[in-house]
């Protein structure tokens, strides 16, 4: 699209690699170095430009119900945030997620950010040629871990009631992280599909027969321990969510055990499943009485058994099950009857479409405000 002459002379000649609209003719340009954010005219003043390099050292990201804050920290050089649609974020964030890393030596020249998931406190960006794995309440940071797809060997998905276990063997040993089950078929594709394009492969089962075919020539030595770190970033970086390979030398199988390195990964799933909402399970319990023989000894020192034929109590059947059930007798008072559920879903139906349309009418009048004093704010 065609950029406003004010915006294209801000880019100074440099490429805009990514474009995002706002809403009416605001538009978000994301160059190699920076994202520009272009602001039309408006009521109480003219066409503007904000600029936010991307050498940023942590972005923080707080989504409102119609507006978002994106605030990147420079260390000494202070703070910048954005303000932006809700609705825009995931548009918005992924091009400068790519630019933040690109800028931070994280990728290589020639090498694409393919998608960018946020899942909690877990920011995760597949590119061509790595996985880079962001945990933290911040959206990004200098703590992140990379897995380079050609040091990987396999890669497997675990499925829990709440959250998948994504797993990738890479060096000799396995690394997992979380994501929500109805986003788990999307990072799926995105990392199987990446890592069988670096490697020229159609499926992970080609990638695992190749890791076998390499393993061979070593497997009566040493083991090889070439390729299993990963690129270093410099001092403080503390990978997380790191599982050793358990390997059952018999069979020749990968097996894995709980352990106490594993309460990394009950954090951040304890985190993924308040934010996605978790359902407690129910549990029952079953009584059993036994009749005992109880020993007895007489004055002469004899044992005597006692009566072994006590009888159990008999569990209460017919109208005394009712009676229980109700947990009314006795009290004084009396059970309502059965409720009509029917009538029940009618009246909260008319209750929550009422509800919707005055929320829709606050929204307006928020929606409103916001747009006013956003302009105010800026001089307009």
């Amino acid at each position: 699209m065609s950029l406003p002459d004010v915006l294209d002379d801000a880019l100074e000649g440099e490429p805009a690699v990514a474009e995002v609209a706002l809403g009416g003719e605001d538009v978000l340009v994301v160059t190699p170095t920076r994202t520009l954010v272009y602001r039309a005219e408006g009521l109480l003043s003219d066409e503007s430009v904000e600029e936010y390099p991307h050498d940023a050292e942590r972005i923080s990201l707080s989504v409102g119900r119609r507006k978002a804050k994106l605030t990147m920290e420079y260390g000494l050089d202070g703070n910048e945030t954005l303000a932006l649609p809700a609705s825009k974020v995931d548009d918005a964030i992924h091009p400068i997620l790519a630019g933040v890393i690109n800028a931070a030596g994280v990728t290589e020249p020639g090498e694409t950010v393919l998608k960018t998931f946020r899942f909690s406190d877990l920011t995760l960006i597949v590119t061509s040629e790595r996985v880079v794995k962001h945990i933290g309440s911040a959206v990004w940071t200098e703590d992140f871990e990379t897995f380079e797809y050609d040091t990987i060997t396999d890669v497997a998905f675990e499925e829990g009631s709440v959250a998948t276990s994504v797993v990738l063997t890479h060096g000799g040993r396995q690394d997992r992280f979380k994501t929500p089950n109805d986003e788990a078929r999307e990072v799926r594709e995105a990392i199987i599909g990446a890592v069988c394009e670096y490697h020229d492969i159609n499926s992970i089962t080609e990638l695992r027969a190749q890791a076998e075919d390499d393993a061979e020539p070593t497997a009566d030595g040493d083991a090889d321990d070439t390729g299993s770190s990963n690129l270093d970033f410099g001092e403080g970086l503390d990978p997380l969510s790191t599982d050793p390979d358990e390997v059952d030398d018999a069979a020749g199988t990968a097996t894995t055990e709980p352990t106490a390195d594993d309460a990394s990964d009950d954090v951040s799933d304890e985190a993924l499943a308040a934010s996605i909402g978790d359902d407690g399970g129910s549990g029952t319990q079953t009584t059993t009485t036994e009749s005992a023989a109880t020993p007895t000894t007489d004055s002469g020192g004899a044992v005597a058994e006692a009566d072994s034929t006590a009888e159990d109590p008999a569990p209460a059947t017919g109208s005394d099950d009712a009676d229980a059930t109700t947990g009314f007798e006795g009290s004084g008072f009396e059970s309502a009857g059965p409720v009509d559920e029917d009538d029940m879903a009618e009246q909260l139906a008319v209750l929550v479409e009422r509800v919707e349309q005055q929320e829709r009418k606050i929204d307006r009048q928020t929606e409103l405000l916001e747009t006013l004093i956003e302009e105010l704010r800026r001089g307009r």
